[in-house]
């Protein structure tokens, strides 16, 4: 499964590296800080998953879904924030799953583990 990270926290996008790259069936192949490089990087890199910032720089979440596309084919997508009542606005807007950045890195594994079995 290929990841891409996008979270302006280069912290934040650093740590999930090191947490993915102990999975053996999880590729990160691109990571991005601001929602101008987006688009292109999910066009060029195809990711299955997308780990996304919800607060990522100029992210238009109106915009999201059909911005995610390649092909007819959406990737997953689980929202990341600090921010507890962000949760809802990214279910609203399709995302499979949110976490909270401050939850232990487990949950990130739980919640692409979950995705993952909703979409097989």
């Amino acid at each position: 499964m290929r990841i891409l990270l996008a979270d302006d926290q280069e912290p934040v996008r650093r740590a999930l590296r090191l947490l993915l790259e102990q999975e053996t069936h999880l590729e990160i192949g691109c990571e991005v800080a601001e929602a101008a490089g987006l688009r292109a990087a999910i066009m060029r890199y195809a990711p299955d998953i997308i780990l996304l910032g919800w607060e990522l720089p100029g992210l238009n979440v109106s915009d999201l879904l059909p911005l995610s596309t390649v092909n007819g084919r959406r990737p997953i997508m689980i929202a990341m924030s600090s921010h507890p009542e962000a949760q809802q606005a990214a279910l609203d807007a399709g995302v499979a799953a949110c976490i909270n950045k401050g939850r232990p890195a487990a949950d990130v594994l739980r919640a692409i583990r979950d995705a993952l079995g909703r979409e097989v």
